[in-house]
Parts: C-alpha cells; structure tokens; sequence
C-alpha cells in the first residue's frame, strides 16, 4: 500500500525532469551524468514520481504500470457520488488478467530508457518491492541500487503472501482493507477498494494499519489517490530474486519502524534472509519513524536518503 503518489509527488506523465544536454549529461551537474530515480508504486497506487528530488538536481519518473493508467477505466461514474454500488459490484476490472509478469516489463522498458541517460536507482514501496526485484532478475546490469521502501524483499519465500504468512507477518494489519471491499473478486477477476466509504468502522482501523502517524488531512488525500482495483495475482506471484542477478545489484532497505502492515520483524526477516543469500552484497539499512505510508515529515527524511545514494 505504500503509494508514492500519496507523498507530495507530481504525476509521471509531466516528469522525466532535468534539462539534458548531449549524452545525457545535465547543465546543471556540470557535467555528472545525472541519476534517474524510477518509483515503482504498490498496491492501488498512482503514477507519480517526487518534486523535491527533481530540485536537487535529479531525474525522477515513475513506471506506468498496467491497468495504473488514466485510460484504463479504473475510475467510472458509478463510483461517483452518489455511488452505484450495484454497478460498482458487478463491473469488470481492467485488472483482472494482470500479472507480476507484466508489472516486471513494464519497469524493465522504463529503466532501459532511462539507463540511456546515466545512473538509474530504482525505488519499490511495499508490494513494488515484489516488482523490482523482478525487473533486477531481468536487467541487473541497467540498475545502479534498487531501494525497498518498507517493501517485500522475497528470497528465502516465493511471495509477499507467503512472508505475511510467517509469524513475523501475522501481526500484519492489511485486512482492514477488507472493511471497504466493494465486489466478489470472483465476479470482478480483481479487489475492489471503495476507498470513498465514509464508515468510521472502516476508517479508523484503515488509518490505524495504514498511517497511524499522519494527520487526517494526510490520510484523505492518500485515499483519493489511490485506485479502487488491484490485481489478485501479484501477491502470491513468486517474486524471488535470484542470486546470479538480481543478488548483484547494490541495494538499500529503508524500515519504516511503525509500520503495522509489514511489521518490523518480518522487514528484518527479510533484509536478515536476502542478506545470507548474497553475504558479498548486503542490505544498506536505513531507518525512518514512520508507519508504512509515511507521513509528510517522514517523506521528507526519506527523500534525504534517496538524495544521499545518488
């Protein structure tokens, strides 16, 4: 759920930013070849990418992933208001056939692009975690760090599902999600989020899971930047980076310490087991007091640890 869309960022389709000259090399970096940060959202998150890396001299885009896009009829009027729930129940989702696979080429075509450019640092929030390690399997060569933003880092398990089964993911609080499910994804072929629910019941244990730290406002507008349909095949798809690869790409872990969906323990399991699979090429840890979206001031820490690895 970790959605750079919700963080003070701008929309991608506006921002491969930084005035290039030939060769890619930025006037005003006098002459460094300017690093490109590729964002790769997680669940029901938008397209965008940050503004603030854009003015410390950098590039930022985000990956437009299937069924992310604004054409792709993830809003329709009938969640509107006043909603069809009907409608809303029973409605194809654009998602439904949409795979990890898919997110993974994707990400592979934006990063060849922008590897073209200079050094690329490629960023995955929660289940873009899964994504990027995917796209490094592929292309590890074109990516200079990868950075899991409190995001699934899968190597000893196949899958996101399979980390929150363990007992360091038990405690995961993701099912308060599951107050505003909105279709039988066996209707839809997806999950349904009416993110646009009003229900306190269903609010406040979202706001709990979700950013216990932030203030309302901040969580409202998370909420009205997040897509109602999510793919049901990502979570359980065997998203394991493999060592001859992916386990050569320099990587960087940045815990959110209050994070109630994927709880502290299993984001060490994780940093713990992808560490003894490459010994050799071991996780740089970062930390940031914050629940797993993070608040406007903790982004703000956030983006000085990204600035930094440039």
């Amino acid at each position: 759920m970790n959605d750079f869309s919700r963080r003070t960022a701008l929309k991608s389709a506006a921002v491969v930013a930084g005035v290039t000259g030939a060769g890619g090399v930025a006037a005003g970096r006098a002459g460094r070849r300017v690093t490109t940060y590729v964002f790769v959202t997680g669940a029901n998150g938008g397209l965008s990418a940050d503004a603030e890396l854009v003015l410390r001299g950098h590039r930022t885009v985000a990956v437009e992933l299937p069924g992310h896009l604004a054409t792709d009829e993830q809003f329709r009027s009938a969640y509107q208001v006043p909603q069809d729930t009907e409608a809303l129940a029973t409605a194809p989702s654009v998602m439904a056939k949409i795979t990890l696979d898919d997110y993974a080429a994707a990400t592979v075509a934006t990063v060849r692009r922008a590897a073209k450019h200079g050094p690329v640092i490629l960023v995955g929030g929660s289940m873009g975690g899964a994504t990027i390690t995917k796209a490094a399997n592929e292309v590890p060569d074109l990516i200079d760090r990868l950075v899991y933003d409190s995001a699934f880092c899968c190597t000893k398990l196949p899958s996101p599902e399979a980390y929150l089964a363990t007992p360091e993911g038990k405690p995961s609080q993701i099912g308060a999600i599951l107050g505003g499910v909105a279709a039988d994804p066996r209707v839809i072929g997806a999950i349904r989020i009416n993110w646009r629910l009003a229900d306190p019941k269903f609010l406040g244990p979202l706001k709990a899971a979700l950013m216990a730290d932030s203030s309302e406002a901040e969580f409202m507008a998370m909420l009205n930047g997040s897509l109602p349909d999510d793919s049901l095949h990502i979570g359980s798809a065997d998203a394991r980076g493999r060592k001859e690869t992916w386990g050569r790409v320099p990587r960087t872990y940045i815990r959110h310490t209050e994070d109630r969906v994927i709880p502290s323990a299993l984001q060490n399991r994780m940093i713990k087991e992808a560490d003894s699979l490459t010994p050799r090429n071991r996780f740089d840890v970062r930390t940031v007091r914050t629940a797993h979206a993070p608040s406007r001031a903790a982004w703000k820490q956030i983006v000085d640890i990204l600035d930094d690895l440039a």
